[in-house]
């Protein structure tokens, strides 16, 4: 056949990510309701009240308000930013495209630091531009050499660098020192933060501050902070200029009438995100310690989620999915060793040590650790 589509899409890879595979299950003859799924790294507690309601409130017969006016001015009142700084997105992935088709060109080099979101490099690749990377070793702490970060910018001048902060899959967090170190360097290229977890850090520093420097996009996620993955909710903070250049490339209607309306009654439950925090915690701190007690040693994390060296990563994901429990095989960042785990409610993780013990006092786990 003579039609192909561009050469970066015929020879684009798809980014592997974590969640339930339903042809996977068919073949295992597991229904999705029957899997506790630890491997993505959402709020595992229901919903704040009121969005299961919302199918009964809202009218699903008209288009959604292309701006997200409610849920916008709600941020803007939560974040105390301009409404005009924030743009709502059909979850994360689909702003970090928009970024992307907005501001790299063909022949442009994009620095990524790695192990991270796979989607990033997908993003770069569709655009066209070059991917460069930084790779960091788990033994450096997990904590990216900053100075050969801004060694790579001053080599190679990129047109933008992609942090995920806090990193995904590690869970480590940079200080607002070493981000400002790479931006003093950057100059006119553009930083895109990923804070999809920081609703799930202890302690965080007001990485909002940065978008007056004129060349940072703030990416966070309301489907990891409030449980509606299913509904598909972001939003990108940025000055004025890069928001309304994002907002030439978005598809009008992206984000749908009902993930608006749980946006606003999310942000409207001023408690919900502290309740969800405490109790996953404390789930975290058992499975961390459970975890060292029968033999395997969990890499520190400050956010929700670990990784867990467990030595065939593949072979260890597939004997715990036999017995209805996911975990994620780190083989795609990079790390095929590894599992994360991301934390879920008490009496699920009591249920995942208790099975991780069992298979591995059977021998039915490569536990090369």
């Amino acid at each position: 056949m003579s039609l192909h589509p561009r050469p970066e899409v015929e020879n684009l890879e798809i980014c592997p990510h974590g969640g339930l595979n339903h042809a996977e299950l068919r073949t295992m003859g597991l229904a999705p309701d029957e899997v506790l799924d630890f491997s993505v790294c959402s709020n595992p507690f229901p919903p704040p009240l009121g969005v299961r309601e919302i199918l009964n409130t809202v009218a699903i017969n008209r288009y959604p308000d292309s701006e997200a006016t409610e849920f916008r001015q709600r941020l803007s009142e939560r974040l105390a930013i301009a409404r005009d700084n924030i743009l709502a997105g059909s979850g994360a992935v689909e702003l970090i495209r928009l970024i992307a088709l907005a501001y790299f060109r063909r022949g442009d080099s994009v620095l990524i630091l790695e192990p991270t979101f796979g989607e990033y490099e997908v993003a770069c690749r569709i655009a066209g531009a070059e991917v460069l990377k930084q790779w960091v070793s788990l033994d450096e702490s997990s904590t990216p050499r900053i100075e050969k970060t801004v060694n790579l910018i001053r080599q190679h001048h990129p047109r933008g660098i992609f942090i995920c902060n806090p990193n995904n899959p590690v869970g480590q967090y940079l200080s607002q020192q070493e981000i400002e170190m790479i931006l003093d360097t950057l100059r006119d290229g553009l930083l895109i933060l990923d804070e999809a977890y920081i609703a799930f850090m202890d302690e965080s520093w007001p990485s909002i501050d940065l978008i007056s420097r004129g060349n940072v996009v703030v990416v966070r996620s309301m489907t990891k902070d409030y449980a509606l993955a299913g509904l598909r909710l972001g939003y990108a903070i940025a000055n004025q200029e890069i928001i309304s250049a994002l907002r030439r490339v978005c598809p009008p209607w992206n984000v749908n009438v009902v993930a608006q309306k749980a946006g606003v009654i999310a942000l409207d439950d001023k408690g919900y995100l502290e309740r969800c925090r405490r109790e996953i915690k404390q789930a975290k701190q058992f499975l961390t310690g459970e975890l060292c007690r029968i033999g395997f040693t969990p890499v520190p994390s400050k956010v929700n989620f670990f990784l867990v060296r467990v030595g065939d990563a593949r072979q260890f994901r597939i004997a715990l999915l036999k017995h209805g429990i996911l975990v994620r095989d780190c083989s795609s960042f990079g790390l095929p060793e590894y599992i994360r785990i991301a934390t879920r409610t008490m009496s699920e993780c009591q249920k995942l040590i208790t099975t991780i013990q069992t298979l591995k006092g059977k021998g039915k786990l490569d536990t090369h650790n």
